[in-house]
C-alpha cells in the first residue's frame, strides 16, 4: 500500500478526495491529513475513521507532514493560488504528487513544477478526472481511431452560476493572487477536454474576457477565446458563472468531417449527440448524473496514480499534460489585457493582471 497525506481539508477534499482513498483503500494508507483550520483537518480524519476504522494524524502544517518519512505521497487540495508552493516543497521531500487543478496560476511555475518533478524522478498528477469519464473516454477512442476523419473545431460551453455566498465561503475564491476568475476555477476541466480532443499545438489565443455581475471579486465571470492550433483546427470557448438562476449546463462539442459528437449533462458524463457512418446514436445517451459537478473520476484518478508509481509509468494527467488547459486560459487572459491575440509560447501569470483593466 502507498502510504499517502492529503493536504487542505475542505470543499473538495471531503466531497471527492476522501471517497477517492475510501473507495481505493486497498491501494492506499491514509497516515495524515492536513488543514491550517484543525476542525476541518479533524473533520476529514472523522470521516475516515467512520468509514476505513483507522483515524489519520491531524496536522495544520503542511511543512511538518512533508517531513514525515512514513508517508510516500501527497494529494494537494487547497486554495489554487498554493498548489505550487506546496507540490515543490512536497517534491523536495521526495513525495509523489497529485495535484488539484489548476496545478499553477503561471506558466513558469508549472514549468518549474514539471521539471523538478523530473529532476527527482517522482510522478506528478494533475486532477483532471473528467478524462476518465465513460463518454469521454469513448470520444477519446473515436478521436485516436480517426473516425471524425479530419477535425475540424471543437466548442466547450460552461454555462454555470455562482453566487455571492459561494465567494463569502472562501476568501481567496475570485482574486488573481490565489485563484483567478471563471474560466481558471470553474471551466479548467472543460477547456482541457477541449485542448486534449484537438490535440496538435497551439498557434495563437484570442480571448476576452468581463465581470458582469460580480463586482465583489477582482477577476472574470465571463471568458470567451478561439484557440488557433497550428494545423488548422478551431477551438472555442465559452465559460461563465452569470446564468440566471443556477447551474444551466456544462457540454463539449467536438465536430469533424465525417463525426459529430456533443457530451453534456451534469459533468460533462452524458452524449447528447453520437454521428458516425453507421452509427446513430450510443449506449452512454441514457447515463444518469453523477452526485455533483465534480464527476466520478476522482477514483480512476487515484488509481492510475498509484499505478504510476508502483509501475514507475508516466501518469495518465501528467505535469505535461495538466499545464495545457492553464496555459490557455493564461493566455486568454494576457489576451484580454492586451487586447490582441497571443502567440505561443509565452509566459503570464495571474499576478500580472492584478490591478489591471482587463476590459480594453
Amino acid at each position: 500500500m502507498l502510504k499517502i497525506g492529503l493536504i487542505g481539508c475542505g470543499r473538495i477534499a471531503t466531497k471527492k478526495h476522501t471517497e477517492a482513498l475510501i473507495q481505493n483503500k486497498e491501494l492506499f494508507d491514509v497516515v495524515a491529513v492536513c488543514d491550517i483550520v484543525k476542525e476541518k483537518a479533524s473533520n476529514c480524519a472523522e470521516i475516515f475513521e467512520e468509514r476505513l476504522g483507522k483515524r489519520p494524524e491531524v496536522e495544520t502544517d503542511f511543512r511538518k507532514l512533508l517531513k514525515r518519512e512514513d508517508i510516500d505521497a501527497v494529494a494537494i487540495a487547497t486554495d489554487s493560488g498554493s498548489h505550487y508552493e506546496i507540490a515543490v516543497e512536497a517534491l523536495n521531500n521526495g513525495k509523489h504528487v497529485l495535484v488539484e487543478k489548476p496545478m499553477a496560476l503561471s506558466t513558469k511555475h508549472a514549468d518549474e513544477m514539471i521539471k523538478l518533478s523530473k529532476e527527482k524522478n517522482l510522478k506528478l498528477e494533475v486532477c483532471f478526472q473528467n478524462r476518465f469519464n465513460p463518454p469521454i473516454q469513448e470520444l477519446r477512442k473515436k478521436i485516436e481511431g480517426k473516425d471524425f476523419g479530419k477535425v475540424h473545431y471543437g466548442v466547450a460551453t460552461i454555462r454555470w452560476n455562482r453566487n455571492e455566498g459561494y465567494y463569502k465561503q472562501a476568501s481567496w475564491r475570485g482574486t488573481w493572487e490565489k485563484d483567478g476568475g471563471a474560466l481558471m476555477n470553474q471551466c479548467t476541466h472543460n477547456i482541457d477536454l477541449l485542448q486534449w480532443m484537438l490535440g496538435g499545438e497551439i498557434e495563437e489565443v484570442y480571448g476576452v474576457i468581463k465581470n458582469f455581475n460580480h463586482p465583489y471579486i477582482e477577476a472574470e465571470d465571463f471568458g470567451g477565446a478561439i484557440i488557433k492550433f497550428k494545423d488548422g483546427k478551431i477551438g472555442m470557448i465559452e465559460g461563465t458563472t452569470t446564468i440566471y438562476p443556477k447551474n444551466l449546463h456544462e457540454k463539449l462539442a467536438i465536430f469533424g468531417e465525417k463525426g459529430t459528437v456533443v457530451i453534456g449533462g451534469l459533468a460533462v458524463n452524458r452524449i447528447e449527440e453520437w454521428r458516425f457512418e453507421g452509427e446513430e446514436g450510443h449506449p452512454f445517451m441514457s447515463l444518469p448524473d453523477p452526485d455533483t459537478v465534480y464527476g466520478s473520476g476522482h477514483v480512476p484518478l487515484y488509481r492510475d496514480f498509484y499505478e504510476s508509481i508502483v509501475n514507475d509509468r508516466k501518469p495518465y494527467i501528467s505535469g505535461e499534460e495538466g499545464k495545457k488547459a492553464v496555459e490557455i486560459v493564461l493566455a486568454i487572459y494576457k489576451s484580454a489585457l492586451e487586447g490582441k491575440p497571443v502567440k505561443f509560447p509565452f509566459e503570464f501569470s495571474t499576478y500580472e493582471i492584478k490591478g489591471k483593466n482587463y476590459e480594453v
